[in-house]
């Protein structure tokens, strides 16, 4: 995948945008533990970054998905991991199922607003006792006349406490695991929905994250996305873009942690020397940098066959799985090369390895891409889909 002149375009007017409307209040944003979301997407559906792949029937600029990695990879510009994600939650996490199976009266309702950034969406998958098992979740649906009546919880769920509505994955009747689950769209401000906890986090401190109730919630049948019991499959399809995405946006924070490091090592006095005269510093860096290089061409080829057509599950679960790793291995790195000043709130590199060790818990574990290409690799066994 090669970006056009048009894909750069994008860059330059998201990247003049983060440095005029988003930085210059991360560290107030990050010192609050929350952003004002709806007055960001308002001015980013101005800008028309809210919907770069979406259908242009509903406001979308019905582009292919290379132009919203290249937006993923732009949001790496925030000098925080918080707001992007909050941003990635809308455009890559709780619409692409929307876009491609919601009715169109579902479409004009839930996805048009979320584009124009009239409304926040969140994505709600996983529970107190089910993250990683997706096909362990326990909330359920039960229908009354043409309505559903949703009970359970939510858990982890960000954007959740400024949320206007949420696509929810739930239990619709007691079928087998993988078949017995729906997307429904859920708005937020339903009677019987308690936003019952603020979650206070390591890491991601601008971003909201809430813990939610549902008691016999009321939703029209109309609200589900696509076919009941096809919610699994439909998730699984969302994935595979929350991981591309989550690897783009990590390229530049990445980059920008090295590059601060090595301006570092070259001020930075000991032993008669600077500290980036040390072969060590040298190679440790240069190591680094080579990965992140790798990183992006994984990601970039992903991309490419996603925009084909082709199923990526393998790539995707690959990039997700070293973007997490890398992510924890750069940050620490360079964080020792600072010494006492990377152990510092104020310090970029402390940030990012705060935020950065997301990435191997959110969106599935490691441990979850690796049980993912021990299966495409044919070294595991499937399970039967009961």
């Amino acid at each position: 995948m090669q970006y056009t002149h048009e894909h750069l375009e994008i860059q330059k007017t998201l990247r003049r945008f983060i440095d005029d409307e988003i930085n210059p209040h991360v560290d107030e944003w990050e010192e609050a533990e929350i952003f004002p979301a709806h007055e960001v997407f308002r001015k980013l559906g101005k800008l028309g970054m809210l919907g770069l792949n979406k259908p242009e029937a509903f406001g979308g600029a019905g582009l292919d998905y290379s132009y919203a990695m290249a937006m993923a990879e732009a949001l790496g510009h925030v000098s925080c991991g918080g707001v992007p994600m909050a941003i990635g939650v809308q455009t890559d996490m709780c619409t692409p199922a929307l876009a491609r199976f919601g009715s169109d009266e579902l479409r004009r309702e839930f996805l048009a607003p979320a584009i124009a950034g009239e409304t926040v969406g969140c994505i709600g998958v996983s529970e107190p006792g089910a993250g990683s098992d997706v096909a362990g979740l326990r909330s359920h649906a039960r229908k009354d006349g043409g309505d559903y009546l949703i009970s359970g919880q939510k858990m982890w769920i960000t954007n959740s406490l400024q949320a206007d509505w949420m696509c929810m994955l739930v239990n619709t009747s007691d079928g087998p695991v993988h078949r017995n689950k729906s997307l429904v769209m859920v708005p937020m401000d339903s009677p019987g929905i308690e936003k019952a906890k603020k979650i206070r986090k390591i890491g991601m401190h601008s971003s909201d994250t809430g813990l939610i109730h549902f008691d016999n919630v009321r939703v029209p049948q109309r609200y589900r996305i696509g076919e009941e019991g096809q919610g699994f499959v439909y998730q699984m399809q969302q994935f595979q873009e929350e991981r591309l995405w989550a690897a783009a946006s990590s390229l530049e924070p990445m980059e920008d942690c090295i590059a601060q490091t090595i301006e570092w090592a070259q001020q930075r006095q000991m032993f008669g020397a600077t500290l980036a005269d040390q072969q060590w510093v040298q190679f440790k860096l240069a190591e680094l940098k080579t990965e992140v290089e790798a990183l992006r061409a994984l990601a970039y080829r992903a991309c490419d066959l996603h925009v084909q057509g082709q199923d990526v599950l393998e790539l995707a679960s690959m990039a997700k799985l070293k973007t997490g790793r890398l992510t924890r291995q750069v940050a620490d790195t360079c964080l020792q090369f600072w010494g006492g000043m990377g152990f510092t709130l104020e310090n970029r590199v402390s940030r990012l390895y705060r935020d950065g060790r997301l990435g191997s818990i959110g969106g599935g574990a490691d441990e979850v891409m690796l049980g993912i290409l021990a299966k495409t690799m044919g070294i595991a066994k499937r399970p039967p889909r009961g």
